[in-house]
Formats: C-alpha cells, sequence, structure tokens
C-alpha cells in the first residue's frame, strides 16, 4: 500500500513540517523577502498576516487599507497591505503574495498565554489555495505543490 506521502511526491508535492503549540495550533518556519520566521497555520484566516512590528524585518513596503481585521477576539483592527513579495516554505516558494499587517499582539499574547513562543505572522488560506495544500494532522506535516 502506497502512503500518502508517496502518493503526493509522485505529484510533485513538498513537505513541510509542522510544530503543534499550546493553543492548539501547528507552527512552521517561512521566509518572506528572504528573512526567516516562525508562523502559525490558520485555514480560518483569509489572508497572510504579519505584526505592524515586523514590517521592516521582512522588508515589507506597505500603504494604509481600507479592509478591517477581525479574528482571535478582536474586531476592526487597522491593517495595511504590502503587495508583490515572495514566500518560502521548505522548498516551496511563490512570488506577489500580498501580506496584510495588523496588530498581533492579541494573537501572541494568547500564544505566550500557552507557553508557546510569540511568532512572526499566520500563514492564511490565501497561500494555502495557492499551494494547494494537504495538511496531514495525524503526522503534523503540510503539503504544498
Amino acid at each position: 500500500m502506497i502512503s500518502l506521502w508517496q502518493f503526493l511526491k509522485k505529484k510533485k508535492y513538498k513537505r513541510i513540517p509542522l510544530s503543534p503549540v499550546g493553543t492548539g495550533h501547528l507552527k512552521f518556519e517561512a521566509t518572506i523577502n528572504g528573512v526567516s520566521g516562525e508562523f502559525i497555520l490558520d485555514t480560518g484566516a483569509s489572508n497572510t498576516c504579519i505584526g505592524f512590528e515586523d514590517l521592516e524585518r521582512f522588508k515589507l513596503y506597505a500603504k494604509d487599507s481600507e479592509v478591517k481585521a477581525a479574528g482571535a477576539g478582536a474586531i476592526d483592527m487597522l491593517t495595511q497591505i504590502a503587495q508583490d513579495n515572495l514566500i518560502e516554505i521548505g522548498p516551496w516558494k511563490t512570488k506577489n503574495i500580498s501580506i496584510v499587517l495588523f496588530d498581533l499582539s492579541h494573537v501572541n499574547q494568547a500564544l505566550i498565554n500557552h507557553d508557546a513562543k510569540p511568532v512572526s505572522g499566520i500563514i492564511g488560506a490565501d497561500v494555502l489555495k495557492l499551494g494547494k495544500a494537504i495538511i496531514d494532522y495525524q503526522y503534523n506535516c503540510m503539503y504544498l505543490k
């Protein structure tokens, strides 16, 4: 019998290891514009997001956005958007990703409250759709094509 990984490897998927954190989220390393950081996987987040404080670190050029962010108990948060970014997750990469910037302090506080380290941001459904993501919760990994 062929394993899921063997099957997906034949379909040109890349395997990305994930680490569980105390909140129930899965964390992994990603690189944005050549700068590495820790991110949580959030299938419920429509966009990939980074905190305002990491704007310069990830070499983002942002402009104000009229879109208000909501999630994780916070609503109507001001946002900015940075377009045309390169994101690399393991051996998988894509260009021209738009990243939403907003106050991630409530997300990181929730992680700290569960004895987890803060993250640089959230990888959302926009990237997951582009990569045709398959998440394997049993083996804590994700596959991207």
